[in-house]
C-alpha cells in the first residue's frame, strides 16, 4: 500500500508567491476555504466583526482536520463585508450591494480554481437571508461558469440546522446564546461579557418575521439587535458548536472529493 502523503494546513495570505508555486504542484487534493463574514452590529455585547470571526474560525478548524486526513487546505483571507441591510439602523453596521457581494465572493472563488485548487469552499457565519440569497447566486453562477460545484456549506438548510443548538435551530439566536457562545470560545477579549449577563432573554420569531416581510431588526422588535438568550453563553457550548461547524465542512469536501 502506498505511503500517504502528509497533508498540509496553510493561511494562504500569509505565502509568498514562490510558495504558493510549491504548493501547488504538490500531488495531492487541493481545497481552497473562503470564510465570509460581515461587518454588523450585534448587540451592545459582540463585536461588528463577529460573523468574520466565526467563519474564520470554523474554516480554520476544519483545514486542519483536512490536512490530517491529507488534504492540502488553504484558509484564505476573510471577506468582512456582505448584504447587511437588516442592522443598518446600528452605528457601524455596514452593508454592500448584493451584486457587489456576489461579485466578490465569485471573482475570489474563480481565481482559486484558475490558479489550480481541486475544491473552493464557502463557509458563512452571517445568516440574512438575502445574504444567504447572494451566495446561493455565487454557487449557480461558479457552477454555469466551470462546470464544477462550489462547496457552499449553507446552515441554513434544515439537514445542517439539525446538527445546531436549539437556538440556532429556534432562529431567535443573533448575538444570543449561539454566536455570544462562539466569540467566547474564538476571541472572549472581545465579549462585553458585563453587558451580556445583563441582557434579559428576549425570544423572536425571525423565521415568522421575514414571512411577513419585515426587513430589519428594529421592524422585528430587536431594538438593541440582539435576540435569544446571551447571558446564558459559556465558551464550552461554543467549542462544541466549532467542532460540529467544522465537521459539516469536513464532511462536504470528503463527499466532493470521493
Amino acid at each position: 500500500m502506498a505511503e500517504q502523503t502528509p497533508g498540509l494546513y496553510v493561511r494562504f495570505a500569509e505565502l509568498s508567491y514562490p510558495e504558493v508555486e510549491r504548493l501547488l504542484a504538490l500531488q495531492q487534493p487541493k481545497v481552497a476555504l473562503l470564510p465570509v463574514g460581515s461587518t454588523e452590529a450585534h448587540g451592545p455585547h459582540l463585536p461588528l466583526s463577529t460573523d468574520s470571526l466565526i467563519s474564520e474560525a470554523v474554516v480554520g478548524l476544519a483545514a486542519g482536520e483536512l490536512a490530517g486526513r491529507g488534504h492540502l487546505a488553504a484558509v484564505l483571507p476573510p471577506i468582512h463585508y456582505a448584504v447587511t441591510e437588516w442592522a443598518k439602523d446600528f452605528a457601524g453596521s455596514t452593508s454592500i450591494g448584493a451584486e457587489a457581494a456576489i461579485g466578490l465572493v465569485l471573482g475570489t472563488c474563480r481565481a482559486m480554481r484558475a490558479m489550480g485548487f481541486d475544491r473552493v469552499v464557502v463557509f458563512t457565519a452571517h445568516l440574512e437571508p438575502d445574504h444567504i440569497a447572494s451566495l446561493r447566486e455565487v454557487a449557480r453562477r461558479y457552477q454555469a461558469d466551470t462546470g464544477d460545484a462550489l462547496l457552499f456549506v449553507d446552515t441554513t438548510r434544515r439537514a445542517l440546522a439539525a446538527r445546531l443548538t436549539p437556538e440556532f435551530q429556534s432562529g431567535s439566536c443573533h448575538a444570543g446564546r449561539y454566536e455570544t457562545s462562539l466569540v467566547l470560545a474564538i476571541r472572549p477579549d472581545l465579549v462585553r461579557m458585563d453587558l451580556a449577563a445583563a441582557l434579559p432573554e428576549h425570544p423572536v420569531p425571525l423565521a415568522e418575521h421575514i414571512r411577513a416581510g419585515k426587513r430589519g431588526f428594529l421592524e422585528c422588535d430587536m431594538p438593541r439587535a440582539y435576540c435569544g438568550a446571551p447571558a446564558a453563553a459559556t465558551a464550552e457550548e461554543g467549542r462544541e458548536i466549532l467542532g460540529t461547524l467544522a465537521t459539516l465542512v469536513v464532511e462536504a469536501v470528503v463527499a466532493s472529493l470521493a
